[in-house]
C-alpha cells in the first residue's frame, strides 16, 4: 500500500489517512495471530524436556486450540469484509488520532473497499482509512439538512444586534429569510425555535428601518410574511 505525505517547512506532515493506517499496523503487530501461535507450538516441541516429554494428548489438545484460533480469525476477517462492503456509498465519519494524541474527523462517502493483509480499508476521496476507525454512519439527507441548518444559524449569528440593524444589512436578512422559507419541513426541524424567532425579529426590524428611511419595502417571502414556523416549530435536532 503506497503512502505519500505532504511536506511543510521541511517536515513531513502525516495525513489523517496515514494516521489511520499506521494505527492499524501497530495494532496488528501487537496482536497474537495464528502464525505466532503455531511458532509457539513448534518451539515447545523443539525445546521440551526429553525426560518429561509432552504427551500426544496435550499436542492434540493444543492443535485443536490452534484450529479454533484460525477459524475465529477467518470468521472475524469475513465479518469485517462484509461490514466494510455494506458501507460502500454511505456517508461516514472516520475518527483518527495523531501521534501527538490529537483527534481528527474525516467525513465523506465510501467509494470502495480494499482488503489487505486481513484488514478492511475504506476509501474516501481516494484516501484509505481503517475500518477500525469508523465512528459514525449517517444518512445523506440527514447530513445535508444538518449542515444547511448549521450554516444558516452561523450566518444569522454574524448579523449585528437587532437594535443596530440598518439598511446595509437588508440584503443579508432578505437572503436568510429566503433560505429559511425555501427549506423543506424536514430541514426546518433542524433549526432551533429560538433561531427562527431571532430571524423574525430581524425581519420586523428591517421593515421598520426601511419605512423610516422611506425605502420601498422588499419582501423576500410571500406577501412579506414572517418566516414560517414561529412559536410552534419543534426542533428535532437543534443546531
Amino acid at each position: 500500500m503506497a503512502l505519500m505525505a505532504p511536506v511543510e517547512d521541511g517536515k513531513i506532515v502525516e495525513t489523517t489517512s496515514q494516521n489511520s493506517l499506521k494505527n492499524t499496523s501497530k495494532s496488528n503487530n501487537d496482536s497474537m495471530d495464528k502464525d505466532a501461535f503455531l511458532q509457539l507450538l513448534v518451539a515447545q516441541m523443539k525445546y521440551q524436556d526429553p525426560l518429561e516429554p509432552t504427551s500426544n494428548t496435550e499436542y492434540i489438545s493444543q492443535y485443536a486450540q490452534f484450529s479454533q484460533v484460525e477459524q475465529m480469525q477467518n470468521m472475524a476477517a469475513s465479518t469485517d469484509l462484509s461490514r466494510a462492503t455494506a458501507l460502500v456509498g454511505q456517508e461516514v465519519y472516520i475518527k483518527t488520532t495523531t501521534s501527538s494524541g490529537e483527534t481528527k474527523y474525516v467525513q465523506g462517502k465510501v467509494d470502495y473497499v480494499v482488503y489487505e493483509n486481513g484488514n478492511a480499508y475504506l476509501s474516501i476521496d481516494e484516501q484509505l482509512y481503517s475500518l477500525d476507525d469508523l465512528d459514525t454512519v449517517a444518512d445523506k439527507d440527514y447530513l445535508n439538512a444538518y449542515n444547511k441548518a448549521y450554516d444558516f444559524t452561523v450566518k444569522l449569528n454574524k448579523l449585528p444586534n437587532v437594535g443596530a440593524v440598518d439598511t446595509s444589512d437588508g440584503d443579508e436578512i432578505d437572503e436568510l429569510e429566503k433560505i429559511y422559507n425555501e427549506m423543506s419541513e424536514y430541514e426546518k426541524s433542524f433549526v432551533a425555535e429560538d433561531t427562527v424567532k431571532n430571524l423574525n425579529k430581524y425581519i420586523e426590524k428591517l421593515k421598520e428601518v426601511r419605512m423610516a428611511a422611506g425605502e420601498e419595502e422588499t419582501d423576500s417571502g410571500e406577501d412579506g410574511e414572517k418566516a414560517e414556523g414561529t412559536g410552534d416549530t419543534e426542533s428535532a435536532g437543534e443546531v
